[in-house]
Formats: structure tokens, sequence, C-alpha cells
């Protein structure tokens, strides 16, 4: 049977743990109150995965943004510090794509739960939202979500040409975060 998350386990712009991107917590009582403030419009791609560890050893490895070449077949190269307005410059290599220098800069980011970047090219033209969210599920386990939205005048269009291969680097990237942040959970744990 196949598992579908309730809204507890929502991750993403749109899910409760949106950070800026939207309120910690929803409530469907709105009576004299503001309506809770909309995600980000676009195209959004995005792949999830389970990972046998505690937030804190996955979010260790995230947090290491110079260390990603040892393991990041989506983000060959990196370089930046996470801190709120740092532009980090990445290498992102997409399975049927060259490889790309990108210089996105970091809009929150939240220990042990969420790392936000944008990215803005032709002048706005195409505006990208990417982020990484941790959702624990129990102490050793969590869900990750990795995904991006494509926004501007002409960012779903590309979102959509480019689709696939964005979907297939996050799913690479996922299951090499998983692999190592489940390798380095088991070392501590010896």
């Amino acid at each position: 049977m196949p598992f579908k998350p309730g809204n507890d386990l929502m991750a993403g712009p749109f899910g409760r743990r949106g950070g800026a991107l939207g309120p910690k917590t929803m409530s469907l009582k709105t009576e004299g109150k503001p309506p809770p403030p909309k995600g980000p419009s676009g195209l959004r791609i995005e792949d999830r995965i389970g990972i046998q560890a505690p937030a804190e050893v996955i979010w260790d490895i995230v947090y290491d943004i110079d260390r990603w070449h040892e393991w990041n077949p989506t983000y060959t190269r990196a370089a930046g510090a996470v801190r709120i307005g740092e532009i980090l410059t990445l290498t992102l290599e997409l399975p049927g794509q060259a490889a790309q220098e990108i210089r996105p800069k970091v809009l929150e980011w939240v220990p042990g739960e969420q790392l936000h970047w944008q990215l803005s090219m032709m002048g706005g033209m195409i505006r990208t939202l990417r982020y990484l969210e941790i959702s624990p599920l129990h102490e050793t386990g969590c869900i990750v979500d990795n995904g991006e939205i494509f926004g501007g005048l002409m960012g779903p269009s590309l979102g959509k040409r480019v689709g696939r291969s964005v979907r297939q680097g996050f799913q690479a990237m996922n299951q090499a975060l998983k692999a190592r942040a489940e390798q380095a959970w088991l070392g501590q744990r010896s």
C-alpha cells in the first residue's frame, strides 16, 4: 500500500515547514484573521526520500557546502557559506545537459530543517526557488524534500523543457545524500 503523507509530513514551500514562504502552522479558522500567505507561484519539480538518520546528521552534510563535491552528483563543485544573502558558487550537472556554473543567493535557512536559495536569469524573466527541507518522522528517520520552483515570465516553460533532467538530478542527489547520511549515522552509533 503506498504511503500517503498527512499534513504533518508536508514539506516544501507550500507545506507546514515553509519558513518565510508560508506559515509554520495553518488553521482552518480564519474569522477576523487575514488569510495565510500563499506560496510562490510557478512550476514545481521535486523529489522526496526517506533517510534513516537524525535530522542533525543530514543537516551537517547539507550545511557543509564546501564538501558537496565528495558526494553530490548534481552539484559537483560548490563553494560558499550558508548565510542569508550569501552568494553560492555551484557547478550544476544534470543528466543530458551541459555542466553550468550558477550563482544563487541564500534566501533562508533553519538549522536541521531547511535551506532555500534563489537564482535569477535573463534579467528576472526566469526565477527559480530551490529548496532542501528535512522533516523528522522520528528521532532517527526523516523525509528530505529536494525541489525547485520555476517562476517568472519564462520560468515555467524552461521548467517543462528541462523537468525530466532536473527530477533525475534531484533523485541522484537524494540517493547520494541518503547513502552518506546513513553511513555517517551508522559510524556515529558504532
